[in-house]
């Protein structure tokens, strides 16, 4: 008698210690995206609903979404509280309260510990145009759960990669997502933090993948009129068309070397 009135309240502690694990690691991953500076305000988030909705209820919610495209997007916004803006009615949610929102709207029943991050994609179609092409890329396919596993641990300490950039010497040049590689970051917030950096050493010998100057790439000094392809020819780094000389690339190994060499590196890691 006592375990059949018992086992009921346990079957509830246990649901709920559940969803409370899930609404932890729900806070902890926009925490970790808002400290790392991954995502721009005005990102493009798109639905796809994953954990905590089997198969039935996952093409009921697309079939619902096709009623009213709004409903399959929403807007980062840099508030660890509530980042995402719901297209289809403008209102302000956290990744887990919306997709509850969403399978309760669906189902007409509560959702049973959604991990809400899980839910989200970058819409790499639609940035910011201050983010480059190319580094957006690198966050396709990617939920937001997954994209704050990439960067657990990460603080936004900036003193390891700054002294890192001044190693790099004039006449070569290195990508954001070997930078990236190397501090143990992500391609996005280096891109970010260049572009809008007073004191980083070097910025212009950092480009993307394809040796291109980034379009979100601006001079602290709002005077100098040079681009960084004059400077870096200058520097002896010779241009075909955009596209800085590959042979002046600066392998990522020699980077890491730069990185592993120096002390005061080793001590500032992101």
């Amino acid at each position: 008698m006592e375990e059949f009135t018992l086992a009921p309240a346990r079957v509830e502690g246990v649901a709920a210690a559940k969803k409370l694990q899930e609404r932890s690691r729900s806070r902890n991953a926009v925490h970790v995206l808002v400290g790392a500076g991954l995502l721009q305000e005005g990102t493009r988030l798109r639905l796809t609903p994953r954990h905590g909705a089997p198969e039935s209820i996952r093409n009921a919610i697309h079939a619902w979404v096709e009623e009213d495209i709004g409903r399959a997007t929403a807007t980062w916004t840099n508030s660890t509280a509530k980042p995402l803006v719901w297209d289809a009615d403008g209102a302000s949610s956290s990744p887990t309260g919306l997709a509850n929102h969403i399978f309760t709207g669906v189902t007409r029943r509560t959702a049973d510990g959604i991990q809400g991050t899980t839910w989200w994609d970058v819409d790499t179609g639609h940035v910011p145009d201050s983010v480059d092409a190319e580094k957006s890329s690198a966050l396709a396919g990617v939920d937001l759960s997954g994209l704050a596993r990439q960067l657990k641990g990460t603080r936004k300490d900036w003193t390891g990669p700054h002294t890192l950039l001044s190693t790099v010497p004039a006449g070569r040049w290195t990508t954001y997502g070997d930078v990236a590689s190397v501090i143990g970051s992500h391609a996005v917030p280096v891109g970010t933090h260049l572009a809008t950096c007073g004191p980083c050493p070097h910025p212009w010998r950092v480009l993307n993948a394809a040796g291109r100057v980034s379009e979100g790439f601006r001079w602290p000094d709002r005077t100098r009129t040079e681009t960084p392809a004059d400077v870096l020819t200058a520097e002896g780094v010779r241009f075909g068309g955009d596209a800085a000389d590959p042979e002046k690339r600066l392998p990522r190994d020699d980077l890491r070397r730069l990185f592993d060499g120096r002390e005061d590196l080793r001590s500032a890691v992101l």
